[in-house]
């Protein structure tokens, strides 16, 4: 990687601890939240990368940066949904954009220009000389995109790839917990009354709120409260054999019965759920485990699973196939969650560098104080 660009990771940061940021060689963001972040940063020397994905949006916030400053932003999507992919990916922005009234070239420099310079890709600019790298597209409203050609050679036409197919090839894999039970999703309380800390679910947002509130306590055990959208989430490392799971709180899913797992977790993709009792925590968590990676769902006679077996985080069937498989399993989770994405809003509830309370396999862990917090308040 020396010599490549170096993308940063700074929600939030501003004033002099951004300045110090981008000084140390940071050129982009994609986790800018607000206008007056972005164009700070921009005023650093920063590229802003304006991202719109399956649980993280922000492009409603940010598009006004476009006519100013076209020349220094990117487009993406970050992390979508399988389903979301086939609806679009940067073109939807595209089309986006030039529906809210930008200028064209503006917004094409943004998607097709400014990636290729600032990474340096191999990729033609239909310059003289250049490979054949472009898109053909319907109209120049909405970008529906009819024929891809990638160095002079048709590789897509009408929605469906030309590219051969790779060979499926045996998974690999690296799961070795072992099945759970019951009993290691229970956090005991240490008084009658306590209050816990609670990570609080932003809609369309990575970052999360640090909820301090008070717990629901059954027979000497903090438990799930549905009535207050307090739920309990668990982190598993699936990569160590006799691994426990760590436990906390997390509002915002707003399950009402059952509960959901999946074993994409960035950064470190251990197994990840939530849900409303530690019964069906466990038999969601162990279906991923069987399945050696996926996601899972369940409410109460009903079970739902798709497997990830490369990796745990990849399939090898047809995109297409896929994605309508897990066209189903959202519907089904669409009946006891009303979260946008829930599955990907769960993962990112483990990646420690976004504030400000996050969950990984060692505890809840505060990121502003960059330290795992017991769930218990102290007193």
């Amino acid at each position: 990687a020396h010599g490549k660009p170096v993308d940063g990771h700074a929600p939030g940061l501003r004033g002099e601890s951004a300045k110090q940021y981008i000084a140390a060689g940071i050129s982009t963001d994609h986790e800018c939240m607000a206008f007056e972040e972005a164009e700070e940063k921009l005023a650093y020397g920063m590229k802003i990368i304006i991202r719109e994905g399956s649980a993280a949006r922000n492009f409603e916030a940010l598009h006004v940066l476009i006519d100013k400053y076209y020349d220094l932003l990117m487009f993406c999507a970050d992390d979508k949904h399988p389903n979301d992919l086939l609806a679009g990916h940067i073109d939807q922005l595209v089309a986006k954009s030039i529906k809210y009234g930008h200028k064209l070239f503006d917004v094409l420099q943004i998607a097709c220009i400014n990636p290729v310079e600032h990474y340096k890709l191999e990729v033609g600019t239909l310059r003289i000389g250049d490979p054949a790298d472009f898109i053909v597209v319907e109209d120049l409203n909405n970008f529906k995109v009819l024929q891809t050609y990638i160095d002079g050679n048709l590789a897509a036409n009408e929605g469906k790839s030309l590219i051969p197919r790779l060979a499926k090839e045996v998974p690999i894999n690296n799961f070795n917990c072992e099945e759970q039970a019951p009993e290691n999703f229970i956090l005991k309380a240490t008084a009658p009354q306590c209050k816990i800390h609670t990570i609080g679910v932003i809609k369309g947002e990575l970052i999360t709120d640090h909820l301090i509130v008070d717990a629901k306590i059954v027979d000497g055990n903090i438990v799930s409260d549905t009535e207050r959208d307090i739920l309990k989430v668990a982190c598993l490392n699936r990569y160590v054999k006799h691994s426990k799971p760590a436990v906390g709180f997390i509002k915002g899913f707003e399950i009402k019965s059952g509960a959901i797992a999946c074993s994409i977790a960035h950064d470190s993709h251990n197994i990840m759920a939530v849900g409303v009792s530690d019964e069906d925590i466990t038999r969601a968590v162990n279906n991923v485990i069987r399945a050696r990676g996926g996601i899972s769902m369940v409410q109460g006679d009903k079970e739902v699973v798709l497997e990830l077996p490369f990796a745990g985080l990849m399939s090898g069937d047809d995109g297409f196939e896929f994605a309508a498989k897990y066209d189903e399993v959202e519907r089904e989770v669409s009946k006891i969650s009303n979260l946008p994405a829930p599955f990907m809003t769960l993962a990112f509830m483990a990646l420690l560098v976004i504030p400000h309370l996050k969950i990984s396999d060692h505890g809840v862990f505060d990121v502003n104080s960059f330290k795992v917090v017991d769930v218990i308040q102290k007193e």
